[in-house]
């Protein structure tokens, strides 16, 4: 391949090839297309060429994005779709090496994950009903709402629900999750009463909009932007729109503290790893025992605060 000739066309290439032979999401393959046209960038203002690159460049471009002050995982994630592309492009004969091969990785900090206490989680939950510009968006946003917080669905999962899946008044429903993988999830009673009363509205007006535009909407949140369901982006501000009414930083609030919330409310009142392994759709059971370290941390908190000899 000529000189950062066809750049474009190799990345295009790789990402399909993820999409192809990985059955990889389409975050995964917006954030792999991100973090290499980062690198790209990097690499034309140094003058250096893609595939002619070795590992001192590569380890370069680590070091200038720690100077910028990348979090250690963000780096992580860069190097990690760094290998990808290298190890495919040596696969498919395009360079000689893989300079990516020998360079290890920041070392990642166990972060545990924020999460809400029950109170915070209910006076959302509560709040929620009253958020939103008509009265069908307040009943909207209430259901979501209660559906993530019942489900511990990922924000992506959620927005991009079929109706198909709720109709019926369901006790369970099924979600396909990352790389297509689909798992069942209970309802809560009150979720179900809001999912069915949500979806008689969202059947008007989807009649509706049939009769003007003769189309007709698969998902249960539909709008009109491009993917045809409300957007990862504006659940993800009408999240904090909904913290701000409550009088909860805003800052503790996301689409994701509310899994994780989901995850630790079930743990501290007895449910096993596996089983919430299962609801969140983990495929390593590892990634669900952080969970543990967030119960641990507050039972010490508890101590130090309230136990007698602790102010001695």
């Amino acid at each position: 391949m000529n000189k950062n000739k066809g750049l474009k066309h190799l990345i295009e290439q790789f990402l399909n090839a993820q999409v192809a032979e990985f059955d990889a999401a389409k975050n995964t393959i917006l954030a792999y297309k991100h973090d290499i046209e980062h690198y790209t960038n990097w690499l034309a203002k140094k003058n250096y060429n893609f595939l002619e690159v070795d590992q001192n460049q590569i380890k370069a471009y680590i070091i200038y994005c720690s100077d910028v002050g990348l979090a250690s995982s963000t780096r992580a994630r860069r190097l990690s779709a760094l290998k990808k592309i290298y190890s495919f492009c040596y696969d498919e004969g395009w360079c000689k090496l893989n300079p990516s091969i020998k360079i290890s990785g920041p070392r990642k900090g166990k972060s545990l994950p924020k999460t809400l206490t029950t109170a915070e989680v209910s006076k959302l939950l509560e709040v929620s009903a009253t958020v939103g510009r008509t009265s069908n968006d307040r009943k909207r946003n209430h259901c979501m709402m209660h559906l993530l917080y019942a489900t511990g669905m990922r924000v992506t999962e959620l927005v991009s629900l079929p109706a198909s899946a709720v109709r019926g008044d369901p006790n369970m429903i099924l979600i396909k999750g990352k790389g297509n993988k689909e798992r069942m999830v209970p309802l809560t009673p009150i979720s179900r009463t809001l999912m069915a009363e949500w979806l008689v509205l969202r059947d008007r007006m989807d009649a509706l909009i049939r009769k003007q535009k003769g189309s007709t909407s698969k998902f249960l949140f539909f709008s009109s932007s491009v993917n045809g369901h409300l957007t990862r982006h504006r659940f993800y501000k009408l999240v904090k729109e909904i913290a701000l009414s409550s009088n909860i930083d805003p800052k503790k609030v996301s689409p994701h503290t509310l899994r994780h919330a989901f995850a630790t409310h079930l743990l501290g009142n007895g449910a096993d790893l596996r089983t919430i392994q299962t609801l969140l759709g983990h495929t390593d059971i590892s990634t669900t025992e952080i969970y543990t370290h967030v119960l641990d941390e507050r039972l010490k908190s508890l101590v130090f605060n309230h136990h007698p000899l602790s102010k001695i």
